[in-house]
């Protein structure tokens, strides 16, 4: 069976039969494949999940669908007309289950195609404002999603310690042979390693919460309707319990970075302090009510927090020789390495303006 039938057969797991399904890729996305699918009067989004990466996908599933039944529930209450358009909707298969695992151990899922929505890779700061209110949005939306913790997608996500404990070893071990070339950039991190480990210290002295987090804010995960404004969020893979700074520090290392993040001329990268400024106005015009003294007070630490754990995990795989992240060079991940850490600098010498910038948009919220 060719590879278009193959799918179809996938389909119809969900669906019913229809001689006239039309399916074409869909996007460029770096861990699932997606796929279009025209049946006619409805369209659809089928996906295969990664379970490489996420291992366990009934969980995932059951987080997804907590979550989107949780905002959908909200949405319906505030007398929202276009629900369907604000929030991701999964389909099931004929026997009721969120995903079909097929014969060759593959996990599939379908979900209703939003129409007449699109998405931005480009930044400017009228769609970080916006950006800031999706996702502040939606975890104060989230704030009070009932029952027990959301299973964690991935262990150890954002946990800088866990990264830290796997940069060591990648140091200890030295299995390309490069921690000559770099020692002092090992220096660089393990200088910073004890700062960048405070949200788990407080965390553990209970100061410092796990909430719901999407743990992927970048600007694409946003749709737009045709007026650029917000739908609703989407890829939903990595929602999970974590920090709010991590969502908001996430967002600020992707998004306000002047560079790219693999830019081998470092004189390109730095903070651009406008798209800090409207995210943080955004997010925390939707956020602040929820927000305890010491999650506003770490926000902007949180975009220090996020480049440096980018940093370490690009240099853990130089240093391990290339073992995670797909590369166009031999040098590839060091040079995202140095670029990350040049970010990073450029926060630590703005870092006064951020907290600054958040401090002046609350007293005027």
């Amino acid at each position: 069976m060719d590879e278009k039938n193959q799918l179809k057969e996938i389909v119809f797991q969900f669906i019913e039969s229809n001689d006239n399904v039309e399916i074409k890729p869909l996007g460029k996305g770096h861990i699932n494949d997606s796929y279009k699918v025209d049946a006619g009067e409805n369209e659809y989004v089928l996906q295969r999940v990664n379970h490489h990466i996420f291992k366990n996908v009934p969980e995932l599933q059951n987080n997804i669908h907590r979550v989107t039944s949780h905002i959908r529930a909200k949405l319906t209450e505030q007398g929202v007309a276009d629900v369907d358009r604000r929030v991701l909707t999964l389909v099931p298969t004929h026997e009721g289950i969120l995903y079909y695992k097929d014969a060759a151990g593959d996990y599939w899922r379908l979900m209703d195609f939003i129409t007449e929505s699109k998405s931005y890779d480009e930044i400017t700061p009228e769609l970080a404002y916006r950006a800031g209110k999706a996702f502040g949005d939606f975890q104060s939306t989230l704030a009070d999603l009932p029952g027990e913790p959301l299973h964690e997608t991935i262990p150890d996500f954002h946990n800088m310690e866990t990264r830290l404990a796997t940069f060591r070893e990648a140091v200890k071990a030295d299995k390309a042979g490069r921690l000559n070339e770099v020692a002092d950039l090992v220096k660089e991190i393990e200088d910073r390693a004890e700062e960048m480990c405070k949200a788990e210290r407080l965390h553990r002295e209970g100061k410092l919460p796990k909430r719901i987090n999407h743990c992927d804010t970048k600007v694409n995960n946003v749709l737009f309707d045709e007026e650029d404004q917000v739908l609703c969020v989407v890829d939903l893979d990595t929602v999970m319990p974590g920090y709010v700074l991590s969502d908001f520090g996430d967002f600020i290392r992707t998004g306000a970075n002047t560079g790219a993040e693999d830019d081998k001329n470092l004189d390109n990268v730095s903070v651009d302090l406008d798209i800090f400024k409207a995210y943080a106005k955004g997010y925390l015009e939707n956020a602040a009510s929820f927000l305890t003294d010491i999650e506003i007070e770490n926000l902007a630490f949180g975009a220090k927090l996020l480049t440096y754990m980018q940093t370490v995990r690009f240099f853990t795989d130089y240093i391990d020789g290339d073992a995670y992240y797909k590369i166009a060079y031999p040098e590839h991940n060091l040079v995202r390495t140095k670029a990350q850490f040049k970010l990073l600098q450029s926060l630590e010498d703005n870092f006064d303006e951020m907290q600054r910038i958040v401090g002046n948009i609350l007293s005027k919220n």
